[in-house]
């Protein structure tokens, strides 16, 4: 089996994984679920994180070139190595992205606009999760509420950063540091978007207009052509001595 053969058959099998972790990952932080129930969540995200690490390793074992293909993906193995800082392994959702990218509209806009919007809004939720996680059990938490994870998401990801809200730990800025990259590069994508759309209409509307004025020039010069080609008819009648038709 190839590695693009194995790709197409494990995509969508791994969207489904990534999309059981972030249920389990969501349930366990948002309820703060602790005792049975818990443990119960950590093993299914523990059961999730074999799953990738697994596909990791198919990867490289099937990749036609082993070394190219581990250097390329380092922040895979990256991933894969560190599961023991739990947002890190949220990471693994770029999968969700990946499928989606290949299953959107077929026109460029429509692939444009529903990655944007769906990247922007797993960002936020993502980013709230993961903030919440390593904030609300910290001293001095000024995040300790769903609500204000994901209101602090929000303003991070468009770069806004109002102040009243911010993580205290370490991890927790690094989260921060990622959603305020992410941000900057999803809007920047929603600016090029816009940007086209607008160069776009202008092109439609300057062919709209050429047309509606070319028209009418090109039926009189039509009607033009026509008489011209009567006059040559009747002279050349009357050269040959013949009454004109």
């Amino acid at each position: 089996m190839t590695q693009q053969r194995y790709r197409d058959l494990a995509e969508w099998p791994l969207m489904a994984t990534a999309l059981v972790f972030l249920a389990a990952y969501a349930w366990q932080v948002v309820g703060r679920v602790e005792g049975s129930a818990g443990n119960w969540l950590e093993a299914t995200m523990w059961a999730t994180w074999g799953i990738f690490a697994v596909d990791y390793a198919v990867n490289l074992h099937l990749a036609p070139n082993r070394r190219q293909w581990f250097v390329r993906n380092l922040h895979e193995l990256l991933i894969v190595a560190l599961p023991f800082f739990r947002p890190l392994r949220l990471l693994r959702l770029v999968t969700l992205l990946s499928v989606l990218h290949r299953t959107v509209g077929e026109t460029l806009r429509g692939r444009v606009v529903t990655y944007v919007a769906s990247s922007a809004a797993l960002l936020v939720f993502v980013g709230a999760l993961a903030v919440l996680d390593v904030e609300q059990a910290a001293p001095d938490a000024k995040i300790v509420t769903f609500g204000d994870a994901l209101w602090w998401a929000i303003t991070t990801i468009t770069t806004v950063g109002y102040g009243d809200l911010y993580p205290v730990t370490p991890i927790g800025r690094m989260v921060a540091a990622a959603l305020m990259m992410s941000g900057i590069a999803v809007l920047g994508v929603v600016t090029a978007s816009i940007a086209s759309w607008l160069v776009q209409r202008v092109e439609d509307t300057a062919e709209t207009a050429a047309y509606a004025v070319e028209e009418p020039l090109r039926a009189e010069l039509s009607g033009l052509v026509t008489e011209i080609a009567l006059l040559r008819q009747e002279l050349a009648s009357l050269r040959d001595g013949q009454p004109p038709q």
